[in-house]
């Protein structure tokens, strides 16, 4: 199992493995044999980025057993999904920042994200596991009330890319199998979700095959693999919200609920 990381130094951007609080410095492509190096950083001595830089970041909707009979929802015949633009990622630390031009809810969703590392298309499932680098924390914030404020369209890409709100990291750990872990998401100290990962519906080879049929998908390319029970709001002036999976880390960003 690798802890891979991504930071600023010194005004340098830089990335490696993290052991505890040290990182070892590597050279090269963190998706291409990269080249450890005898450099180490203390992990206080840095500033945390994105893990990784996608072309997209595809979001899934209904693929939790869970929920889906929470809502009546029938199980899809395959990944139902959107995509979340680039200008909204965020990196763990940084803090979430309410649309001026919206004044409705802002809800949390706590989830795993898979990172893929080959370049795949039309891949099978058998094959589809090769090309998955690894696995990192996901918050899927949502300005909810845009969803269905048209009748005529519903507008999941507008409600789901404003700036800030594509949040993942802080790491992504590589040789890691995801089905045994648990997601948990703690709004301002209380528990909001806590399920496992085991209850997909469409588990991470076969969402990786499936969707490399529809389009290709590159090397630091997300795919947030949807949510389960227990999605809110962030209602208090400052909310801190951490998605937390055991195995993979922590994720937490601070929401303030008043407009820039």
């Amino acid at each position: 199992m690798q802890r891979w990381i991504r930071y600023e130094h010194a005004g340098q951007p830089g990335f490696g493995t993290l052991d505890g609080d040290v990182i070892t410095v590597h050279e090269g492509d963190m998706f291409a044999d990269p080249v450890s190096t005898p450099e180490t950083l203390s992990l206080g001595a840095v500033r945390i980025v994105a893990p990784c830089e996608p072309t997209k970041m595809l979001a899934l909707w209904n693929n939790f057993h869970a929920l889906a009979t929470k809502m009546n929802s029938p199980i899809p015949a395959e990944p139902l999904y959107l995509v979340k633009t680039a200008n909204s990622f965020l990196a763990h630390g940084e803090p979430i920042v309410r649309p001026n031009a919206y004044d409705g809810r802002v809800v949390y969703e706590g989830e795993i994200g898979i990172v893929i590392g080959k370049s795949c298309k039309e891949v099978s499932e058998d094959d589809a596991e090769a090309h998955i680098f690894g696995y990192t924390c996901i918050n899927d914030v949502t300005a909810v009330d845009l969803i269905n404020k048209d009748p005529t369209f519903a507008q999941w890409c507008r409600a789901k890319s404003f700036d800030t709100f594509g949040i993942f990291g802080p790491i992504v750990v590589a040789g890691i199998d995801p089905m045994g872990l648990v997601i948990r998401t703690v709004l301002n100290g209380d528990e909001r979700q806590n399920y496992p990962v085991s209850d997909m519906i469409f588990p991470p080879a076969r969402l990786v095959s499936m969707i490399s049929h529809d389009m290709t998908l590159l090397p630091g390319d997300v795919i947030a693999c949807g949510t389960s029970l227990g999605v809110g709001s962030m209602k208090e002036p400052r909310n801190t919200v951490d998605v937390i999976i055991d195995g993979i880390g922590t994720l937490s960003n601070v929401f303030e609920n008043a407009r820039e």
